[in-house]
């Protein structure tokens, strides 16, 4: 990270606070939630139940000895963390933590029937599944007569937005007020998509990396974006970079993609086609999917690995999607939101941007008066009510 004004790293200390509600009270709704989801056996249950206990009244345990990546962890902070509270520690760390305690309870790393078996398919499924998707998918006709250029913006606006149907924000109270508000969406709180343009020029076409979030319906339209800028030359080779393992609840795994390609396929009209271009763009390589580990460590991007350094380097332009690898890229700290996001984000090693609706108190880049109007609404909600949104580029 740059030498910038020191900002205080958020921790789940703090009562009242959104990483606090999400430690007390998201996490275990997605115990319970993954305990009615399946029909796991005694010793799965037993196992929840004390997660339950530890990451409400309880302290950090280390994994067990035989556990794949129990060095990994101890590198990425466990050796520090072990034996203290999980809301006395970073919350980017306490939360990454309990997804994979979570995958441990429920015997996916361990040999047996449940081995791999993702224990949030069924939230996946059902959301890709739902009516919502197919309405979604059925605007993609209208979408056809429009010019590239008007496509790619309204493409490109519905991968941002579709950040919005987060299922593991949808857990909480805010989520659930958000997604029953009436108000229409506000516009961006900052609208760099000019200067993202300006990145992918028709020719010559380079290499588009983008990270993914979520799952569902916010893969599809991220799905559909890459398809139109592969199809329209903006981009030769696209690399989709997901989680190795179930993650954050929604987070896309290469089994996510699978899917959505799927039922992009199996759809009438427009939607058809884009599926049927991203098969074959996965086919013959212009479209790969990456798993990295550390896209599901604990830790910002400024401590990345050196080759995935090197392979963002070598891309035209880095896009990462959503609100964790906002907070991620940015560092999850309690930023003056003034702070220029092009400063946080120096140690990037290639062009990057991100697309992301706000669902938690990090923000930066935003001008004075912008910010002013957003306090002046006075419930201070703006930052994690997922109503507001971003795109913001460091060239």
């Amino acid at each position: 990270m740059p030498s910038l004004p020191s900002a205080p790293v958020l921790l789940g200390n703090e009562p009242g606070s959104f990483p606090h509600s999400v430690l007390a009270e998201r996490h275990p709704a997605i115990v319970r939630q993954v305990r009615e989801a399946f029909p796991y056996g005694p010793g799965q249950h037993r196992a929840l139940d004390a997660l339950l206990e530890s990451c409400t009244k309880g302290v950090i345990e280390e994994l067990p000895a035989d556990a794949h990546d129990r060095e990994r962890w101890q590198d990425w902070g466990l050796a520090r963390y072990a034996g203290r509270s999980w809301f006395d520690v970073p919350w980017l760390w306490s939360e990454s933590y309990f997804y994979r305690r979570l995958l441990e309870a429920v015997g996916y790393f361990a040999p047996g029937p449940w081995q791999g078996i993702d224990p949030f398919r069924p939230f996946k499924r059902a959301e890709l599944d739902s009516p919502e998707t197919d309405e979604e998918l059925a605007a993609l006709d209208a979408l056809e007569s429009e010019p590239p250029p008007r496509r790619a913006a309204a493409l490109l606006h519905g991968s941002l937005w579709g950040n919005r149907a987060d299922l593991g924000f949808r857990l909480s109270a805010a989520g659930a007020r958000a997604a029953r508000a009436t108000q229409p969406a506000p516009g961006l709180v900052a609208d760099d998509s000019e200067t993202l343009w300006s990145l992918l020029p028709p020719s010559p076409a380079g290499t588009l990396c983008l990270v993914a979030d979520n799952a569902g319906r916010e893969l599809v339209p991220d799905l559909l974006l890459v398809a139109h800028l592969l199809a329209h030359g903006r981009v030769e080779r696209a690399v989709l970079h997901v989680k190795p393992y179930p993650y954050y609840v929604s987070d896309a795994t290469t089994a996510d993609v699978v899917d959505a390609v799927r039922r992009l396929a199996a759809a009438p009209g427009a939607a058809a086609g884009y599926g049927r271009r991203l098969w074959s763009a996965m086919a013959d390589g212009r479209l790969t999917v990456r798993a990295h580990p550390f896209s599901c460590s604990p830790l910002p991007y400024a401590a990345m690995p050196g080759d995935l350094r090197e392979e963002f380097a070598a891309a035209t332009l880095t896009v990462l999607k959503g609100d964790l690898n906002y907070r991620r890229l940015v560092g999850d700290r309690l930023w003056p939101p003034t702070t220029p996001f092009a400063d946080v984000t120096d140690y990037f090693p290639g062009p990057v941007a991100a697309l992301r609706t706000l669902k938690s108190d990090v923000i930066t880049g935003l001008d004075a008066s912008t910010e002013a109007t957003l306090d002046a609404t006075g419930d201070g909600r703006w930052r994690i009510g997922g109503t507001h949104a971003l795109i913001q580029v460091r060239p």
